[in-house]
């Protein structure tokens, strides 16, 4: 005789919830106040839940719980970026950052156990691939960061910014992993992120970064909206293939007609992708590339983020000098680019962009390989 596993509350959207709630005979409203415990609150026990009656409380520790991964490590930087070490199963740990602003706070969140994709630059992709995080693994990262300033907030940078505001405003899609080759779970995820008996996080301020999944931006527009952010890191097909493979199956071209597609779908005359664009030395950052980008993108309304190369061991890259940097910015808006300079955050415990590595059970040989080439390099120096 077999025993039905607990339902993990945190896997399930506010839909699902509710149906959960009329298939064990309760009434749906049940499943707004659970929900409210649960993400509002930070409550992962039933039992603290005291606007349930006794019998409901027992009936759900009976059938469910709500279960986010384990902290194993964390680390807060001096300039206030926090970042989690949690363990996914024995074998596999991801990665998830908070970030402070002056007025904002915004969560990194990994959505896969490593990356399938190997672009050239990123740390991520060096440790392989092991598996897709499951929903409540995904929203189970806000959860936990959110959780965490009740016992210590963060220094705050800026007197309007209220004691009873929300410290997580902003959560992108951007930690370890693909977050469009994780559809199904990323989606339901974004949806508690954004939902009132969620964390009630803005279409805008929830952002979701793909290196070009073509298809699957098409899939998108059709479920959820969601800011959209575009990991370009080059102006033509033949470095973007070397930089981000996938380009080599999703060209430029294809990648841009399903960005505009993206903005005419919802018809928004404000709304722009978010390129995202990491300077390598004497790779992708000179003048002449940065006015062969400002043509590139000339057809789909952008604002473009600017990311100096952050270093890991053995990257292969060097990030470059002020100079060549102000002088890419400086093309991109007389070109009429809205241009961010991305601020290095969190570096001093490896929770810059590009930085996050996790552990992971690889299955794709990917860290064997890896290691190979630069015990190679090693001996040749």
């Amino acid at each position: 005789m077999t025993t039905e596993a607990p339902v993990n509350l945190l896997n399930l959207t506010h839909a699902e919830m509710r149906n959960f709630f009329q298939e064990i005979g309760e009434k749906p409203f049940r499943a707004d106040q659970v929900m409210k415990w649960i993400h509002h609150s930070g409550v992962d026990n039933f039992a603290d839940m005291s606007n349930l009656g006794k019998a409901l409380r027992e009936k759900l520790s009976a059938l469910a719980c709500i279960q986010a991964p384990k902290i194993v490590d964390k680390h807060f930087s001096s300039d206030g970026t926090r970042k989690w070490v949690l363990e996914i199963d024995a074998n596999n740990h991801i990665e998830t950052v908070f970030i402070p602003g002056k007025n904002r706070g915004t969560l990194c969140v990994s959505s896969q156990v490593g990356c399938a994709l190997d672009c050239s630059f990123c740390s991520t992709g060096k440790q392989g691939f092991q598996r897709d995080l499951s929903v409540a693994e995904i929203i189970g990262q806000v959860w936990i960061a959110n959780k965490s300033f009740e016992d210590n907030p963060p220094a705050r940078q800026k007197k309007s910014w209220a004691e009873n505001e929300r410290h997580i405003t902003n959560v992108v899609m951007m930690g370890m992993g693909e977050p469009l080759l994780n559809f199904d779970a990323v989606v339901k995820a974004m949806q508690l992120m954004k939902d009132d008996f969620g964390y009630n996080i803005s279409r805008r301020r929830v952002t979701l970064s793909t290196s070009g999944v073509v298809p699957k931006i098409y899939d998108l527009v059709k479920e959820i909206d969601v800011a959209l952010a575009v990991s370009l890191h080059a102006p033509n097909d033949a470095l973007r293939d070397q930089l981000v493979p996938i380009n080599k199956k999703y060209p430029l071209a294809e990648l841009l007609e399903a960005c505009r597609y993206y903005l005419d779908y919802f018809q928004e005359n404000r709304r722009r992708i978010t390129m995202e664009y990491v300077l390598l030395e004497g790779v992708n950052d000179s003048v002449s590339q940065a006015r062969e980008l400002a043509a590139l993108l000339r057809t789909v309304p952008s604002k473009i983020n600017l990311i100096p190369f952050n270093s890991f061991p053995n990257s292969g890259y060097t990030r470059p000098q002020e100079k060549a940097i102000e002088a890419f910015r400086d093309v991109l808006i007389a070109a009429g680019y809205v241009v961010t300079l991305r601020t290095t955050r969190g570096d001093d415990i490896d929770a810059a962009c590009g930085q996050l590595v996790g552990k992971v059970l690889d299955r794709t040989r990917r860290q064997v390989q890896w290691q190979k080439i630069h015990s190679q390099n090693l001996g040749e120096e």
